[in-house]
């Protein structure tokens, strides 16, 4: 008899604002997102192992398959705190870029939570899924269940908001990477001179308008991440001169993701990109 299989999509996120507060006495940054999904996604095949063991196999190259893997930890932490006396065999097939602002690993990792709730049958409602989730990382909780949502707190704190209007997402990763870690021990909030609003942000959405979201799209973030790497700056006025509506830093960075509501314009913008950057990716929002 073939061993029960569970499949779960691992879909990328954007944030179309970010805004950082101020530090925290715990050392975590105070922070208001507005996050949503685009139909990017790593996949994930989950079956169970009789024996007491955690497996992981890729056919990507460059990621740990140990503790150091999201999807890893979550499994170990959802067996040890359900007392899961089986093990599991997980085969990650990535399509996210690594460490690139789109939360690949976080959404890795709540594919694992929602897989293996399924998988063991142990009935953990979504709420403590998320709960779960904010102990592995400050993104799992929103990609536990996707959506449109503000995120507040570190990230983990979340109340669903209306979705963005349809439309097309290029995605565009330069071959650097990016520590979050060192972005926000850099990050200086008294140097920042605007910041974008998440109440303006969520009167475009609830209105449906596309040009009023691209008006409002901000990332505090950026004001480092272009610093460091003035090339990302460079590939956002790129992204807008082939006539991207609007273009943004994801999280950290390095991806940069252009808004685009003509079908028509899409090619150029790719084409355009591809000649100076390797992982560039057009997909469609994940509104439902």
């Amino acid at each position: 008899m073939n061993a029960l299989k569970i499949y779960e999509k691992a879909p990328a996120k954007i944030n179309l604002m970010l805004d950082v507060l101020y530090k925290r006495p715990d050392g975590y940054h105070e922070v208001e997102m507005i996050m949503t999904m685009v139909d990017l996604a790593d996949r994930l095949e989950m079956s169970e192992l009789p024996r007491d063991t955690i497996i992981i196999s890729s056919q990507a190259g460059y990621i740990p398959l140990d503790e150091k893997n999201l999807a890893f930890k979550a499994a170990k932490l959802i067996k040890e705190r359900y007392k899961v006396p089986s093990g599991v065999y997980i085969h990650l097939d990535k399509n996210i870029p690594v460490a690139a602002g789109l939360a690949g690993g976080s959404s890795d990792a709540a594919a694992t939570l929602r897989g293996l709730n399924r998988l063991w049958k142990l009935g953990i409602s979504d709420a403590e899924l998320m709960e779960l989730g904010a102990e592995l990382g400050s993104d799992v909780p929103f990609c536990v269940t996707g959506g449109t949502a503000l995120a507040t707190g570190r990230g983990e704190k979340l109340i669903p908001v209306a979705h963005p209007p349809q439309c097309w997402v290029i995605l565009a990763k330069l071959p650097i990477n990016v520590s979050t870690e060192e972005v926000y021990g850099r990050f200086r909030s008294d140097r920042i001179t605007k910041h974008p609003s998440a109440s303006r942000m969520m009167q475009a959405l609830d209105s449906g308008s596309f040009h009023g979201m691209c008006q409002e799209l901000g990332n505090v973030l950026e004001e480092v991440t272009l610093q460091m790497h003035p090339e990302v700056a460079h590939l956002k006025e790129t992204m807008l001169r082939l006539g991207a509506d609007g273009v943004l830093m994801s999280g950290s960075g390095p991806t940069v993701f252009g808004l685009v509501s003509k079908e028509s314009k899409v090619p150029r913008i790719y084409n355009g990109l591809r000649g100076f950057c390797k992982e560039v990716y057009a997909v469609r929002l994940l509104t439902k």
